[in-house]
């Protein structure tokens, strides 16, 4: 089945506290057929009210706002989070952050319009390949270690806890450094198994015992290891549904 959007169906929202800032993202939105309405919001607030009231496809997210910056605005979406999102922002030290969002690309002010249409293309492609679920998943990871590399069963993986642009991949009493970044291994691993409860650790739900909560009105996955795992708000609710459906 295609799920690829027709012609000038795409909705887009840009959201940053700068106008001219909003107003040329919007201009260089509109020059793409395949875009439909573009909406501007100006703070982390409106955003999350926007996103909430109408889904867009896609969101071009400014990272340093008042009160609510970009990575404020991913977190108290919690379940609500929009399908793609293109970070956009002066300053790349937030890159890596960014990509343990979740987001789908990150580029920099002042926008070069390569860059700008490189990351829209590849966010026309997400659209285009339908739903977040993937039916393709891989049954191995492969770990070089010592002059080997060794093929890991995914299924045995209990966790994988991101680390600058690598991962360690936890079996138990045993871990594994891999040169991926999570968001490669997210794609890469069944999503019926493997669920992100942090921007930095994905978790087996095979594994999860119970889901506890904590004296500051947080909660920690507990898993059947008894290694406790802390759960981002972000991600609470979708957990609890999925563990439910199981």
């Amino acid at each position: 089945m295609s799920h690829a959007k027709a012609l000038g169906s795409i909705r887009a929202l840009v959201v940053d506290d700068e106008a001219p800032a909003r107003r040329y993202l919007t201009l260089l939105l509109r020059r793409d057929p395949d875009i439909g309405p573009v909406i501007e919001c100006g703070s982390g607030l409106e955003a999350i009210e926007e996103i909430r009231r109408s889904r867009p496809d896609i969101v071009f997210l400014d990272v340093q706002m008042p009160e609510y910056d970009g990575f404020d605005v991913l977190e108290l979406l919690g379940a609500d989070l929009p399908e793609t999102v293109i970070f956009v922002t002066a300053y790349d030290a937030y890159a890596l952050r960014a990509f343990e969002a979740g987001a789908l690309d990150y580029i920099l002010k002042p926008l070069e319009n390569t860059r700008f249409t490189r990351a829209l293309e590849r966010a026309k492609g997400r659209l285009a390949r339908g739903t977040p679920y993937q039916t393709h998943s891989v049954s191995r990871v492969a770990v070089k270690s010592r002059g080997q590399t060794l093929f890991l069963k995914a299924s045995e993986i209990h966790w994988i806890e991101a680390a600058r642009y690598y991962a360690c991949l936890h079996l138990g009493e045993a871990t594994h450094i891999v040169r991926r970044t999570i968001q490669e291994l997210e794609q890469d691993l069944d999503a019926r198994t493997f669920f992100r409860i942090h921007r930095s650790i994905i978790v087996n739900l095979e594994r999860v015992r119970a889901l506890e909560l904590q004296e500051s009105g947080e909660y920690e996955v507990l898993l059947d290891t008894q290694v406790r795992l802390k759960l981002s708000r972000r991600f609470r609710k979708r957990l609890q549904d999925r563990l439910s459906g199981l």
